[in-house]
Order: C-alpha cells, then structure tokens, then sequence
C-alpha cells in the first residue's frame, strides 16, 4: 500500500488525525525499508503531504536514526553577536517543535520506525516551498547544475532547465546558488586558489607566469591557453592590446592581447592580470607574449589605444614593430575635449570633416598641405588647436594614412576588435566579483567555442567556393584563400571591370592589406591571379590548427613556478593563509 492510500484508509488527509496517528500508521501497515534512503524519501514525502517537513537530528550510518520536525529545537546563536551589531537581517523557523521519531535497522538487514513523539507544537504549512528541507535536489539535478555551471549557463537559466524536467521542482534561485558554492568547495578540496589555479594550469599545457611584491602578495598573473597558443603562431602578424577593468574581485586590470585570424575575425591571444597600469607592469606582460611568437618573430602592427605606458612597453619589447593607434579613440578624446568650443552641430561636423581630411593624406605632402589649411581655418580656436598639436600631433606616424597604408595592418586601424572581445568576454564572466581561478574557467570556456569556431570555418572553406568568386581569374585562388580575401579582390577585380579605380597606383592597399591591387590585377589580363601574390595572413591551403603537447618541453618551468608558489605560501602569517583560502 502506497502513502496515498495510507492516507484515504484514514478518512482522508485529516492533519488532527495524523498527528495522533501518524507513526502508528507506519507501524499498522508494516512498513519497512531496504535500505536508510528509501527510508527517508519515504518519510519525507509521507510528512511532507501533511504539511510536515523533518530533518535528521542524530544518526549513526548502519545503525539508527533519530529524525525530528525541521521546526524543532531552539536557535543558537554560534558566533555570540548581538542582533543588533549583525550586518545581516537574519531569522529562524525554530520553534521547539516536540515531534521526534526513531528509526533503527535490524538484524535482517531492514529498517523500522519506532515512536517516539508523534505531535507538533503548530499548524502545519499550506505551501511546503518555504522549508529548505523540500527544496532539496536530487543527486541528478546536481549534476546537471554542475555540467551547466561548467558551460557557463547562468543560474536563473540553470533554475529554468531544471524546472522544465521537473514542474514539481520547488528549488529557488538562492538553493542554485547555495549548491554552486558546494560543488565549489569539494573542487578546492581546501586548497587555495591561487594554488588550485596553478595546479590547473600546469596540467593544463598553458604558458604562464607569475610576480609577486616583498611581501608575497601575487601582482600579476600572464597565461595563455594552449588553443590560443595554437592561433598564435599561426597568425602572428596583428594584435590588438587593451586593458578591460571590472572582472575580478580584487580589482586587477586585465589586458588582453586580440589576434586577427584568416577569415578577420578575433580570437584570443593571452591575457595579464596587472598590479596597475604601469610601463613595467606592461613590459612583464609583452615579454612573455614575446615568448609565445619565439625570439625572433614580431608582430607586423600592434594597435592600442593613446596609452603611453603602454606604447613605451611596445617600443621597448617589440622596437620593430609598428604600433598604430586606434582613430576611433582619437575621435572620441577630441569630441570630449573640443566640441565645447564650437557653438552650433553644423560647425562642428564641419571641423570634424576637415580633420579626417587631415588624418586621410595620401602622402606627407598632402598631409602637410591639409594640416595648413586646417591650422588656417580654425586660428581662432587656439585652444582646439593646441590641444591637437600637444596630445596627436607628435605621433600623427600612427595613425595619418601617409605613414599608416605603408604598413601591413590588414585593415586593423581601430581597437573595436579588442571592444568587441572585453564584451563578449564579460558575458561568460556574468558577474565582476569572481576570483582569478574562476576567471580563468570563464576565459576558457570563451577560447575554446572561439577555437573551435575558427577551426570549423577552416576545414569548412577549404572545400566550399563562394558563388561571387567562381570565376576563371580566381582559379589559383579558390579554397586556398579565405573568404574575407576573395572579397576584398573581387571588389578590385570590380572596380577594373568598371573603371572606377584610381588613376595612379599609390601602393596603399597592397602594402595596407597584402592583396592584389585593382591596378596590379590590370597586368594580369586574360590570366589567374598567382597564389604567391597573397600573403600568407589570408592563406588557408598549409593552416593546421592543431593544439600541440607542450607539456614534456615546459614540465620544468611548470614545476619550478609551482615550488616557488609553495615556498611563498609556506612562509605567510596563518592569518593571511586563511584570507587567501577563503
């Protein structure tokens, strides 16, 4: 006979009459239990639909149980805090409640409830939601919220998946949370953080490294993940650096380091945990990323904001490569600083207009020629005037098109790709309270969708041809060069079928983007673009991106960084050990 029944043998489901029958009621119909869980689901669920719910008070495993009413006892005040220096506004559900049963297994192997107290000190609860005891989870929905958790799912969609399964669910979102921090802990296994992240990232083929200052306080943290070792390598010619704030608890400046891969889109390189945004502080960090593209390959272009801490580091790491400057950013600091100084929206569109004239000088001639007109033009605003002068004029090499075309950019004159990456990244990261180990499970998640993406896109455009670009003068060019490219030539190629181009070659766009230009592309009428004319940041035909096991070649340096954490930790004060734990 099932609880249901039990209860219609009854009368119904009388709360007076179970009260005074409730146990008896287990002993009249002799129930018994296999084993202590199906006890206790039975009992719960049994009280539970009378209003009840019970807890355990005292238990020995194989032996006996003593449950109780969830509502018995009095509360105690652990800590001795009066309530009225608590910061918290707690309560309690203690009441005292008398009710008390024991349940004890015998020799066969069975369990038995015995009475001990069958009656309650209070009414019992229409709604059974607010008794933590009810909202506890079943081991499999434990697991789903682990295996969510690890894919980033946040929890009030982790309490909506589950609530799907289970209408009946009356978990909430306090008790996702609550098992969260759990699960958490039994990861730790009390270790630290900092000490479980280093474990994490020694086995995990990462390039890392670590700083600290007198006191054995960790400043900066440098990792890289393999996958983006991997993309790295293979694309080693443009990188994007900027700092994103508000993604750990302790406040620390992230810079993170974008490349640009075949198909122009962005991936991540390597990310350093800063102490502060300093030229030294920067300096540590490229020296590493330095180590990554190996001692004797730079990158062609590194763009960054007007971060002069940082542009010194570049020019001290990186003295070959060009460092151009993010024009976007330029805008926005001369709208914040001069717009005030025109007094209607048309004369300052007007000012802005001549000024990206200035910036799009084909040449240094015709830069020095539209930089006299526009000194010309606006010699009443000395203060606009000087204000360009002090803080854009000096490094105009980094950012006027006379000086930047002649580079290979690839099209990459603004910073937005690292924009772009900060949000993306602070969508897995939900929250700017996590510690550095949980920021780099966050990071990772990021990675490796990105990796796996850009890998996908590679195997898949090696054998699919772009409708636009099936014509004969691509023929060498077709699964070998990524779409983005094919694009870009196939508007050269259309501005020769229409003669729209310019008449005289400035070089700009071969230089700029390492294709073909429409005047390059005259020559070869009647015949195929040559495969040799791309270079190399476009071609996909010899890419592998396959994440290697550098574990043999860097065991040692992983097992040295991890002696030295070891050593620092050993001679911290308890005090600070326990702060670092927690």
């Amino acid at each position: 006979m099932d609880i249901d029944q039990c209860i219609e043998s009854l009368g119904g489901s009388s709360c007076d009459q179970i009260d005074q029958q409730g146990i008896n009621l287990v002993g009249q119909f002799g129930w018994k239990f296999q084993s202590r869980d199906e006890l206790l689901d039975t009992l719960r669920e049994f009280f539970s639909m009378q209003g009840y719910a019970i807890s355990i008070k005292n238990s020995k495993m194989d032996k006996y149980l003593t449950i109780g009413c969830d509502r018995g006892g009095c509360y105690r005040n652990k800590w001795k805090v009066p309530i009225e220096h608590r910061q918290r506004k707690t309560a309690t559900r203690l009441i005292n409640c008398p009710f008390e049963i024991r349940c004890k297994r015998r020799e066969d192997g069975f369990w038995e409830v015995e009475e001990k107290n069958s009656s309650h000190n209070h009414e019992p609860s229409s709604d059974m939601s607010g008794h933590p005891s009810c909202r506890r989870l079943s081991q499999e929905e434990i697991t789903t919220i682990e295996d969510l958790t690890k894919s980033g799912v946040p929890p009030r969609q982790i309490l909506s998946s589950l609530r799907q399964r289970n209408p009946k669910l009356q978990a909430i979102s306090r008790t996702i949370y609550n098992t969260k921090v759990k699960l958490r802990k039994e990861h730790l296994a009390g270790r630290s953080v900092i000490q479980t992240l280093f474990e994490e990232v020694c086995q995990g083929d990462f390039i890392f490294d670590v700083a600290y200052d007198q006191d054995g306080h960790l400043t900066h943290l440098f990792f890289a993940h393999p996958s983006s070792i991997t993309m790295t390598k293979s694309y080693s010619n443009v990188f994007v650096m900027d700092c994103t704030y508000k993604t750990n608890k302790y406040k620390m400046p992230l810079l993170d380091i974008i490349g640009v891969s075949s198909f122009n889109s962005s991936f991540y390189s390597c990310f350093a945990f800063l102490a502060k945004e300093g030229k030294g502080d920067y300096i540590w960090a490229l020296q590493n990323f330095s180590k990554i593209l190996g001692p004797t390959c730079h990158p062609s272009v590194i763009v960054s904001d007007r971060e002069l801490a940082l542009m010194n580091a570049i020019r001290v790491v990186f003295p070959s490569t060009v460092n151009l400057l993010c024009v976007w950013h330029i805008e926005k600091n001369i709208l914040a600083n001069c717009k005030s100084y025109f007094e209607t929206q048309d004369n300052w569109t007007t000012f802005l207009t001549t000024w990206n004239q200035v910036i799009s000088s084909q040449d240094e001639q015709a830069f020095n020629e539209a930089w006299k007109l526009f000194e010309l033009l606006y010699r009443e605003k000395e203060k606009v005037l000087c204000y360009i002068r002090k803080t854009w004029l000096p490094f105009k090499e980094r950012f006027v098109h006379a000086w930047t075309e002649n580079c290979s950019h690839f099209g990459n004159r603004v910073s937005s790709r690292a924009e772009g990456a900060h949000a993306k990244l602070k969508q897995y990261l939900q929250v700017s309270t996590g510690d550095l180990h949980q920021v780099k499970i966050k990071i990772c998640l990021a990675i490796d969708n990105e990796f796996n993406e850009i890998k996908a896109q590679l195997s898949s455009e090696r054998i699919r041809i772009p409708h636009k670009c099936d014509i004969y003068f691509f023929k060498e060019l077709i699964t070998n060069v990524s779409s983005f490219a094919l694009g870009e030539l196939l508007k050269q190629y259309e501005m020769v079928k229409h003669g729209t181009m310019r008449s005289t070659c400035t070089g700009h766009f071969m230089a700029s983007m390492g294709l073909p230009c429409a005047h390059k592309m005259i020559g070869w009428k009647g015949k195929v673009i040559p495969l040799d004319e791309i270079h190399t940041q476009w071609r996909i035909d010899r890419r592998y991106l396959v994440v290697p096991d550098v574990r043999e070649t860097n065991a040692e340096e992983f097992k040295r960084l991890v002696h030295v954490l070891e050593d620092k930790y050993q001679e911290w004060p308890q005090s600070q050990k326990e702060c670092v734990q927690q």
